[in-house]
């Protein structure tokens, strides 16, 4: 016996043991397969009126969380940055291109420092 084995062996460490059961919550998993788009479609589903047009004037970067509330709500969001220093106006637009992002919608600029952040299932047409 190997220096090494000795010492394993005085430790506890040799017999593991390797377990053949399953784990009792097995039954609590879905059988069937879910594509990662549905699942994301299913959690970003609207949940409120599609027609709701929230408009925030957001005066610093802490008013972004309620951006983001209202547009994982469901709701089409006018956002107006021209309140905003310009180093905060461009973080607060990358925060809602990441969020339009993430949550499979759409950003698009509408005026000087005005953007619209519409959701997946909002249609937006531009003439």
């Amino acid at each position: 016996m190997g220096a090494v084995r000795k010492v394993v062996s005085y430790l506890g460490l040799s017999g593991v043991d390797h377990y053949d059961e399953g784990y009792d919550d097995d039954e609590h998993y879905e059988d069937e397969y879910v594509p990662a788009t549905e699942r994301a479609a299913r959690r970003w589903r609207a949940n409120v009126d599609s027609s709701r047009i929230v408009m925030v004037q957001p005066l610093k970067y802490n008013d972004a969380p309620l951006i983001g509330q209202h547009f994982r709500e469901g709701q089409t969001v006018i956002m107006d940055v021209s309140g905003m220093a310009m180093p905060e106006a461009t973080r607060m637009v990358d925060f809602a291109a990441g969020l339009a992002f993430g949550c499979e919608g759409r950003i698009e600029r509408i005026a000087d420092r005005v953007f619209l952040l519409a959701p997946a299932h909002v249609e937006i047409e531009t003439t």
